[in-house]
């Protein structure tokens, strides 16, 4: 029987889902090894072939695919770990990356942030001026030549990086989204002198107008890149010297997998595939549970992440912001704060207590791992309150140490502020859910929609016990937590059950709008690319699905919105019918009454994105039936727990989840104990397992 696996390379743990595609879905957790990854992930795989009773070889040889999610890219950008880069760009524009387009001040921050002018600063350069160079060319608006390219000084230019020893050069030409044959040529020039180097270019990885955004991730990309076919190029050698014939796939920011072969190319794609991983899998789950509109929260070891499904479709935005420097990458918009379950807790000069954003992280982890960590996390501080068993996670495995996580809060946290360690740890474990509430309001209100019309989602290892606390103010109906064969893996189950995607685009800034064969001409451009993009994966796929947008936005404002474009033929009705959409749209985030179509309205970029199906069907398994709702046969004991600073430590249930039947009912306090993961249902709430196995919790 075959096998679909899902690989999810946190910066704490390494999960791991193989799927049967016949209803069986079995799930392991293994610590991250960085520097060498890799060695996680054949960890993750051994586990799943023991839980399946087969070899790690033969689970391999049986596998269809292997969707990998990783931090890599991400955390390479974040911490600076890159490849040294050089920059060849039109002659007179090269400072477009040291100028910022007057916005490098304020671009990722805050509001708060925006308003503290005394504090703003530009970040560090991308890459140092010395790196950036110059070469005469110039197309125009149209994408006609005004002036050729000057070969032997593009040659010049790539012999002098060279001898600087750069790793990669990015190739970002003023008007290449329009016309790329310049950007072209010069790949060709430096592959005469260096025929191994990493070259990227805008035109390939971002055919956007703006020439800051687009420079800016044409070198990001080629930082990563580099990093990238590192890591992949021995994880796919190894596992096909283990067996492996099906393909390495790479999941992308956008929510889909590329082939692994493919991947470095377009690099930057892959900054937020970790975070994809999970909203995918609330999508798959939501298909199951007839969910429309879903908020996603993961609490891993290291950060809270929240996402949004509507109608059935997760929520993307056409880029994003790292270090202040902004990435043209669609991705699926996802919050998130370094507020995890190694999340450190101190207190600052100010006398006040901080949870994150620093992490724990694997190495060497929460104080009560006992592998040398000696600060305080928010998984020490659950330890303290009974929350955690000092059995510990893995069943077992993992024993935590009581008297390191009261040391180290004792130390950190308590003393400085007056408090006892008790009570220092109520304190990390309110910040922790206060936190994680504040970003759920700004993710779902700011984008215009009432908690009240969602079901919130809660994985991830730290997340089923924080997730009563951090979604009782918001007003949703239900929270759902994913147990059953994926517990706290779920965002590797995403990973398995995803499609192949694939996108492209182009700019084309005009008045709109616009008559049916500039449409035609468009999508027809893009689709073809789609096509092409597709036959280089060399997977076979079950079907493929094209869905359209259009970034449009008022004359004279800077940003746009993506906009749903129909997939029916084009008319002159067309146009009218995207402008409804935009309207209520830019209404919906806005306000009423705040759309304003006599100021004119414009296109900018034209975007087409295929889905394509593996036809592997990655679906959670439904679990036997109760014969009545009283739970009493999985109680496994009592523990004196701390969930609320007013009521104090009081003796709480505790049940297993292994002899949770569907149908069984819980009312809170309780505590629900999963080999990954633990769930937290305090007093006024209800619990309740359906029929996939997932504990439902309401409020009274």
């Amino acid at each position: 029987m075959p096998y679909a696996l899902g690989i999810d390379v946190g910066g704490t743990f390494t999960d791991a889902v193989a799927s049967d595609g016949a209803g069986r879905i079995v799930s392991a957790k293994t610590p991250t090894t960085p520097p060498n990854r890799e060695a996680g992930v054949l960890r993750a795989i051994e586990e799943l072939a023991a839980e399946l009773g087969i070899g790690f070889g033969e689970l391999l040889s049986r596998t269809d695919y292997i969707a990998h999610g990783t931090t890599a890219s991400i955390n390479a950008l974040v911490q600076g770990r890159v490849a040294d880069v050089g920059l060849i760009a039109t002659k007179g524009h090269r400072d477009a990356i040291y100028i910022m387009n007057a916005e490098g001040r304020t671009l990722g921050r805050s509001a708060h942030e925006v308003q503290d002018t005394l504090r703003q600063r530009k970040p560090e350069p991308l890459i140092p001026k010395y790196r950036a160079l110059e070469v005469t060319e110039r197309i125009d608006h149209a994408g006609q030549v005004l002036v050729p390219l000057d070969e032997d000084e593009v040659r010049r230019v790539a012999r002098e990086l060279v001898d600087q020893g750069v790793e990669a050069i990015a190739v970002s030409l003023l008007w290449s989204f329009k016309n790329g044959a310049h950007e072209r040529r010069i790949r060709e020039l430096v592959h005469e002198i260096a025929p191994d180097l990493y070259v990227t270019l805008s035109s390939e990885v971002s055919p956007r107008i703006r020439e800051f955004a687009r420079t800016s991730t044409t070198i990001m990309n080629a930082q990563v890149g580099p990093r990238l076919r590192t890591y992949l190029a021995p994880l796919r050698k190894q596992l096909e010297a283990g067996g492996l014939t099906g393909p390495l796939l790479v999941m992308q920011s956008e929510g889909g997998t590329i082939t692994a072969d493919r991947a470095p190319e377009h690099a930057i794609t892959t900054v937020g595939s970790v975070l994809s991983g999970g909203v995918i899998g609330g999508l798959r789950l939501a298909g199951q549970l007839g969910h429309r509109n879903v908020i996603t929260t993961d609490v891993g070891g290291t950060t809270f992440l929240a996402g949004l499904i509507v109608d059935g479709e997760p929520i993307m935005a056409p880029g994003s912001v790292v270090n202040q420097y902004p990435i043209n990458a669609a991705t699926i918009r996802v919050h998130t704060i370094g507020s995890g379950g190694g999340a450190l807790a101190s207190v600052d000069a100010g006398g006040n207590l901080r949870l994150g954003p620093q992490s724990a992280e694997a190495v060497p982890g929460p104080a009560c791992y006992g592998n040398g960590g000696t600060r305080p996390t928010n998984t020490d501080a659950n330890l303290v309150l009974g929350i955690l068993s000092e059995r510990g996670l893995l069943g077992g495995r993992k024993r935590l140490r009581m008297d390191l996580a009261r040391e180290a809060i004792r130390e950190h946290v308590a003393e400085p502020l007056g408090l006892t360690v008790e009570e220092a740890a109520i304190a990390i474990h309110e910040v922790q859910n206060a936190q994680a509430a504040d970003l759920l309001r700004r993710a779902v209100v700011q984008a215009g929609y009432d908690p009240r019309d969602f079901v919130a989602y809660a994985f991830g290892g730290a997340g089923p016990a924080h997730c009563a606390g951090y979604c009782q103010d918001l007003g949703v109906r239900e929270v759902v937590v994913p147990l059953g064969p994926v517990a706290s893996a779920f965002s590797a189950y995403g990973l398995a059950a995803s499609d192949v995607v694939v996108s492209a685009e182009l700019s084309d800034p005009s008045s709109f709008p616009v008559g049916p064969a500039v449409f035609e001409a468009h999508y027809g451009r893009l689709e073809a690319e789609l096509q092409r993009a597709l036959d280089r994966q060399q997977v076979k796929f079950h079907d493929v699905t094209v869905q359209r947008e259009l970034d449009l936005r008022y004359s004279m404002q800077v940003t746009e919105l993506a906009t749903a474009v129909p997939d029916t033929k084009f008319t002159e009705r067309t146009g009218e019918e995207i402008l409804d959409r935009f309207e209520e749209q830019y209404e919906r985030i806005n306000g009423s009454g705040a759309g304003y179509r006599e100021a004119g309205v414009q296109a900018i970029t034209y975007r087409v994105r295929a889905k394509a199906s593996l036809g592997f069907p990655v679906q959670l398994p439904e679990v036997p039936r109760a014969a009545s709702a009283d739970p009493d046969e999985a109680l496994v004991g009592q523990r004196s727990v701390c969930l609320d600073s007013q009521l104090g430590f009081v003796r709480t249930p505790v049940y297993d989840y292994a002899r949770l039947r569907a149908g069984h009912e819980l009312t809170g306090p309780a505590i629900v104990e999963v080999p990954t993961t633990v769930v937290v249902v305090p007093a006024g709430v209800t619990g309740r397992v359906d029929r996939l196995g997932n504990l439902v919790l309401g409020y009274q």
